[in-house]
Order: C-alpha cells, then sequence, then structure tokens
C-alpha cells in the first residue's frame, strides 16, 4: 500500500517539497503578466467585436488579389465611401452625449439638406456657389426644424428614439407629397411631360458633383483620395471635439451622463437638450450635401430612410452606446461599416462567379445592422 502524503503546508519542509514537484512553466514571468496585461486591456478598449470585424476585413483585403479584384479600385472605393458618409455618422454624437440616445430621426436632418440643394439649384446657382449656397440654405431649416423636434424630445424623456423612428418616418413621408406640389421649376430637376414635380434622382452635374472632393485631389498609382471631402470632415470632426470640451459642451455631457446632477448644477438640461438635437439636425443636414456632393446625384422621395440604419450601425459599431460616443467611434464605425459593405461583395462574386452583388451587399448591411442594434450597449451612467 502506498503511503498517503500529508498536505500539511503549515510545515515548511513539506511544503518546500511539494513546491519543487511543480513544473517552473507553470509560473509565468513577470514580463509575460506585463504583456499579457497590456494584451487584454487593448482588446478591452477596442472591444472583441470590433477586432472580429476588422479581421474580417483584413481576410477580404487578403483574397482580393487572389479572386482577381482590383485591390487599389477597392482602396479608393471605400475612401470615396467613408467621405461620403462620415458625417451624417458625425451627426450621431451631440444627442448621444446630451442623453437624446442614437438619432432614428435623421430623415428629418436630411430633409433640411434636400431643401437646401434643390433651392440652391432651383435659385439657378451653379459649380461651386451652388454647394456654399445649398449649405447657407438648409442651416435656417435645421435650425428650426432642429428646434421643433427638440421641443418633441424635452416631452417625451426616456423614449426619445422610438419617438425620433416616427419623427423620420413622418417626415420623410409628408415631404413625398411636397416634392410633388412645392412650386419647383427647374428643368433639371422636374419631371419633363407635366413641367411640375422633383424627379427622384437629380443629377449635379454642372452644379456642386465632386466639388469639395477634386479639392486638393491625390492621385497615388491607381488610388484616388478625395482630399478636400477629407479635409471639411476633418474640419467638423475637430470642432466638435473642440466644442465638447468647452463650458457648454461639458455641461452637455454631464446632462448625458446625470441630468439630476446637471440640474442641481444650475444647468438649464431642456436647453441643453435642444442645442444637441439642432446641432445634430445641421450636422446630418451637412453630411447629406456631403454625400450628394460625392455620389453625384440627389436622391428624393423614400431615400432619406435608407442611410438611418447604416449610420446608426456604423457608430454602434465603432464603439459607441446610447449614451457615450467619441469621434474615434465615428471614425472607426464609418471605416469598418462602408469597409466590410464595399468589399465582402466584390470579394464574394469574384470568388464564386456569380453576379450576386446587390444580394450579397443587402444580406451584409442588414446583418450588419442586425448586430449594431441588438448589442449591448447601455454605458454606465
Amino acid at each position: 500500500m502506498s503511503e498517503k502524503k500529508d498536505y500539511n503546508y503549515n510545515s515548511p519542509s513539506k511544503f518546500n517539497d511539494e513546491m519543487k514537484t511543480i513544473p517552473p512553466a507553470r509560473w509565468p514571468t513577470e514580463l509575460e503578466k506585463a504583456q499579457m496585461g497590456t494584451m487584454t486591456a487593448m482588446v478591452s478598449s477596442f472591444g472583441l467585436p470590433r477586432i472580429i470585424i476588422s479581421g474580417f476585413l483584413l481576410v477580404l483585403f487578403i483574397l482580393t488579389p487572389f479572386v482577381g479584384v482590383d485591390l487599389p479600385t477597392q482602396i479608393t472605393n471605400i475612401i470615396n465611401r467613408f467621405s461620403w458618409n462620415a458625417v451624417l455618422v458625425l451627426a450621431m454624437v451631440p444627442m448621444i452625449h446630451a442623453g437624446c440616445g442614437l438619432n432614428f430621426g435623421l430623415p428629418l436632418a436630411i430633409i433640411c439638406g434636400l431643401l437646401g440643394g434643390t433651392l440652391s439649384i432651383q435659385l439657378g446657382f451653379t459649380g461651386p456657389m451652388s454647394f456654399l449656397m445649398a449649405v447657407l440654405i438648409a442651416t435656417p431649416f435645421a435650425v428650426i426644424l432642429g428646434g421643433g423636434y427638440g421641443l418633441l424630445l424635452n416631452r417625451i424623456k426616456g423614449g426619445e428614439m422610438m419617438i425620433a423612428t416616427y419623427v423620420g418616418f413622418s417626415v420623410m413621408s409628408f415631404f413625398c407629397m411636397m416634392w410633388l406640389l412645392l412650386p419647383y421649376s427647374s428643368p433639371t430637376m422636374v419631371y419633363g411631360l407635366s413641367g411640375n414635380g422633383l424627379r427622384p434622382t437629380i443629377s449635379l452635374d454642372g452644379f456642386y458633383n465632386q466639388v469639395l472632393a477634386k479639392i486638393l485631389h491625390i492621385k497615388i498609382g491607381n488610388i484616388e483620395i478625395p482630399t478636400g471631402s477629407l479635409l471639411v470632415f476633418a474640419l467638423l470632426a475637430f470642432l466638435m471635439w473642440a466644442f465638447l470640451h468647452t463650458k457648454t459642451g461639458t455641461a452637455m455631457t454631464a446632462v448625458g451622463s446625470n441630468p439630476t446632477f446637471a440640474r442641481a448644477a444650475g444647468i438649464n438640461v431642456d436647453r441643453t437638450r435642444m442645442l444637441s438635437v439642432i446641432m445634430s439636425t445641421w450636422l446630418g443636414a451637412m453630411g447629406i450635401l456631403m454625400y450628394q456632393q460625392g455620389f453625384g446625384f440627389i436622391q428624393l422621395y423614400n431615400a432619406p430612410n435608407n442611410l438611418t440604419m447604416p449610420t446608426v450601425a456604423a457608430i454602434l459599431i465603432g464603439g459607441a452606446s446610447v449614451n457615450k460616443a467619441s469621434i474615434p467611434n465615428v471614425i472607426i464605425g464609418t471605416i469598418l461599416f462602408q469597409g466590410i459593405v464595399t468589399m465582402t461583395p466584390t470579394v464574394m462574386n469574384s470568388a464564386i462567379h456569380m453576379d450576386m452583388s446587390e444580394v450579397i451587399r443587402i444580406i451584409v448591411s442588414q446583418g450588419m445592422i442586425l448586430y449594431a442594434l441588438t448589442r449591448k450597449t447601455e454605458g454606465v451612467k
């Protein structure tokens, strides 16, 4: 019979004998502990879902030359789509900081931009001046409609995102009628036979098509960079970052984090929330004008609703929550979302040799939206 060992570790000699039987490799060194802590911190800060999506995007880039897809063209497409959509995603930040949640009423802001663009053409402005006038005309619409939108959200605190969804649908449906009834007469925009009512798609050739993208345009081999559009986004992002570090911006963040404490500190909660909604509405109007000048067309009627979910999904994928968002969340989310949506159909089509690009695009984009909206987004207040 084998002798039963006595695991009385109160005895120093027995404790030392037992410790000698443990392989030294089981104990990590201080350097290994530091590396493990650094890796864990990096994964935690960037987020495992974003690491997975980034890895998938990297795999698509690696597969591109093997399936016969031109890599520079795909990089150009991703950069272009980022420049089109980044300002729309940036429009989510003010309302999130003020505790109004994700701006599902984005179609209201888009309508303001569409009014600016169509009225600029109607008034006869062309070239770069048409873009400048579109921004100037859209601004009062954004302030007025954004103010009314803010008043509504102040009356239904706690249900902002649900009500905002209905605001977006209602405004879009109302303007489906107004695009036919408003007295536009520019032959560039109205139906040719009747002479009234705006067409669903309006070309911007001769107006503000690529007006920003062509500024300081850079071409490196087959890769084209719309420098002007990226610089405008960088300027708006910097101004947003700077604003959030001002006294008013800090008050806005305080309102979103703890409205009771903010009210006790003397902050006008309702006015601060309304300011965030107006800012978000103006950025959304600016964002759709940026989108139009890059895309080359104005799209009316039901088109504004097609941008809401991808925009919300992009900022959530970037790491934002319903009460916390930052400029890096905007940049990372837009790159990941647009990169996946752009690359997946092209690579899959070339790999399986079937023209299923639109089907694959819908599956991927809607799948990413579903993921973004169902992930846990409740931050710590």
